[in-house]
Formats: structure tokens, sequence, C-alpha cells
């Protein structure tokens, strides 16, 4: 996906060729489960957060809607084995978990968005390279590839993260509001990358926000956890 003009169509990111999964009677199979939630409850402050949540989180897209203080973030740190819960728990079925918080790209402010990358790529394989550099084009990284990750906007640094998010290749890859601080054009990439992730037919995605973006369907997502406003 490049950079185009506003009245420009819009191009495909682009997974490497995946063959969507077949039954034996030939139908699309199920798709893969990458983790499973069961009965999960977290108190905060000795007062419940959340209770009771349970699904399997399939290849495609699973949502995690909520309002302010109702525990978006803190449902996608227990998915990523980060937070243990009060109640219930989770089952990882999944070779890798991607996991970093992309308001601060989850690394050491020194290293710059270059060398942070690089390491993010040691970590994940197949990381796909192509997918990295067609993201870095498309949010007008280049310029910012050698700076520090410290030197970087809110909204550069979530980009950062984003590509390696999108790059990693891992089965089960969480975002936490992935459109946050971004400029218009971005979060126009960022959709498109949503759009794309809701019918990948061996990776899951789960994304904590607020609200479907404009366009997409609820009808086209793996699960709906909703955590109430």
């Amino acid at each position: 996906m490049a950079p185009h003009d506003d009245d420009a169509p819009a191009t495909k990111v682009g997974y490497p060729a995946s063959p969507s999964p077949r039954s034996v009677a030939g139908g699309p199979a199920p798709r893969p489960v990458q983790a499973r939630m069961r009965g999960v409850g977290i108190d905060k402050g000795g007062v419940g957060l959340f209770d009771g949540v349970s699904a399997d989180i399939a290849a495609g897209l699973t949502w995690v809607r909520g309002g302010d203080g109702r525990g978006k973030t803190t449902l996608l740190r227990v998915m990523a084995g980060e937070e243990r819960p009060d109640r219930g728990g989770v089952e990882h079925l999944a070779a890798a978990v991607f996991w970093i918080d992309t308001r601060t790209a989850g690394a050491d402010d020194n290293l710059s968005a270059r060398q942070w990358l690089a390491v993010q790529r040691t970590r994940f394989a197949p990381w796909n390279e192509e997918v990295a550099c067609t993201l870095i084009e498309a949010f007008n990284l280049g310029e910012h590839a050698d700076k520090a990750l410290y030197m970087l906007s809110a909204g550069t640094r979530r980009k950062v993260g984003l590509v390696a998010a999108f790059a990693s290749n891992a089965p089960l890859t969480l975002l936490d509001t992935p459109m946050a601080a971004l400029d218009a054009r971005s979060r126009e990439v960022v959709a498109e990358l949503l759009e794309e992730a809701a019918d990948h037919p061996q990776r899951a995605f789960v994304v904590a926000d607020h609200a479907l973006p404009v366009g997409l369907d609820e009808q086209r997502l793996a699960a709906l956890i909703d955590l109430g406003d």
C-alpha cells in the first residue's frame, strides 16, 4: 500500500498467499482457534471490572468493545498472559502471541524505530518483510526510521508498533485502540488492514476499541466481546 492522492483508489497491503481451509465436503472449514477464554473475571480495587468473559478466538477479527474504564486493555493483557485473571482462564493454542502496547511501542526509548523493528524481526518468524516495507511507506515512516523512539510523537510510535504487529505473522495478534493519535490517512490504512484481517484464514486478530471503524460490518467479525458502556 503506497501513499496515494485523496481521489486515487486505495491499494491492498496483502498478506502472503495462504489457501483458505476446506472441509472434506468442499465447503469452508472452521477457522483455527488460537485461544480460548472461559469465565474470565478481573477485580480492580475490590470491585469487579468484568466477569464471565468466555470466547473462542478464531482466525479473523475479534472485537473487544467497551467504554472508558471497562477493562478493554486489561482483557488484552490477560489474553497476552501478562496479567492473571481473578477468575477463569485462558488457553493459548497459538504458537506465538503478538502483544505490544502501541502507545509506547513496548521498547527501550533509546532505540531507533529501525533498530526496534529489527528486534521484532528476530522475535517473530516467519516475519513478513514485504508487509513491513509496505507499511513503512504507507505510514510515511521512512524519515523517522533512524530517530530514537523517545523523539517520536505518540501517533508515530503507534505506527511503528502497527508495522510490527501486521508484519509479525503471529497467529494471535492483540491490538489496543490501534487508530488512536493517528492522522486521517493512517486511520484509512489501519481500517483497510482490519478489513483484510477479518478475512484471514489463519491469523486471529483481537482489537480493543470503543467502536468498529466506519465500513466494517459487525457480521464479518469472528467474535464480538462487549464489556459494556
